[in-house]
């Protein structure tokens, strides 16, 4: 797009002249590069155009696993199970009510640099990967962005070819729960076993952190239901002393990671929504406004009002 990419990368604080390997660049940095990116560009879209270009051949074995599930419910199960291979920091996960499925993308740092860019990049990688299972002309119900809506839309509508709704307290895509159960045409079991063992090989080897699946646990109900010492102690087979226990010998607690979880949220919908205070308020389970501005002055030192007149993110460019 007519700029220079060791430009950008410099930018962004990245250093092409180190040889990278899988698990190098953080999702901090890379979210510094895509709002690096964006900027010089000047295209608000660009997360969007990344999510394209992302297909099942480059994400490994996942790919291959997901690709030769038996159905799509399968599927969509392998990647929330085991998407911690492609990224440390976030999680999908999917959800039923009734008739209506749900695909949820969940950053753990929910306030980081160029998130925008992360949750439609994701959407848009999501969307890829259904059309791949379900063909071509597959297209969700409608998409949901925790972003201002954008000068232009019509780069959205025309990928996503569904009502995209701005300004939403999650990432997510919304398509008939019927389509859970749906076979996946030419899954084949060989492929899928090889799939399976590369991918117990690969977990294997990544290191066990205690804090890491607190707060994974932790940002997938932080939008959906309490949170609970105990609910996420049994989540991770843990008896809750042991889970209070481990987490202070690693130099935190169970209530400093959901208070930074609920905090990320927080300055993610004031600067990147137009939702109010009391929907925030409701969105993280606080009992009424004054209770949420209670909490995010005791956090931050502000009023969320003032912290949001601060910290808006500008409508973004076309």
């Amino acid at each position: 797009m007519g700029t220079s990419p060791e430009e950008v990368c410099r930018n962004a604080a990245i250093d092409l002249r180190v040889p990278y390997e899988m698990e190098a660049v953080s999702f901090a940095s890379l979210g510094r590069l895509m709002a690096a990116a964006a900027d010089r560009i000047g295209c608000g879209h660009l997360g969007l155009l990344v999510g394209q270009r992302t297909d099942l051949l480059s994400c490994g074995p996942l790919g291959t696993l997901v690709r030769h599930s038996r159905t799509i419910d399968e599927a969509l199960g392998a990647l929330e199970t085991h998407y911690v291979l492609l990224s440390r920091g976030a999680t999908i996960e999917r959800s039923t009510d009734g008739l209506v499925a749900t695909v949820t993308y969940a950053p753990y740092d929910p306030d980081a640099a160029g998130i925008a860019h992360h949750c439609e990049r994701a959407l848009g990688a999501l969307t890829g990967v259904m059309r791949s299972l379900c063909g071509a002309d597959w297209c969700p119900d409608e998409v949901w962005l925790p972003r201002l809506a954008p000068a232009d839309p019509s780069p959205y509508a025309s990928y996503f070819r569904a009502p995209v709704r701005f300004s939403q307290e999650i990432t997510a895509l919304v398509f008939p729960a019927r389509l859970l159960r749906r076979p996946i045409l030419g899954a084949d079991p060989v492929l899928r076993a090889a799939a399976e063992h590369g991918i117990r090989c690969a977990k294997a080897a990544i290191p066990f952190d205690l804090s890491h699946e607190v707060r994974r646990c932790v940002r997938s109900r932080a939008t959906r239901s309490r949170i609970g010492k105990d609910e996420i102690a049994q989540a991770l087979a843990l008896n809750p002393r042991t889970l209070c226990r481990r987490l202070r010998a690693g130099g935190t607690t169970f209530r400093s990671i959901t208070n930074q979880t609920r905090l990320g949220i927080a300055k993610q919908l004031l600067a990147d929504t137009t939702m109010g205070l009391a929907e925030i308020s409701a969105v993280l389970e606080f009992s009424e406004p004054a209770a949420f501005t209670h909490a995010f002055r005791r956090w931050t030192g502000m009023a969320p009002s003032a912290w949001r007149q601060d910290h808006r993110t500008t409508r973004p460019p076309n």
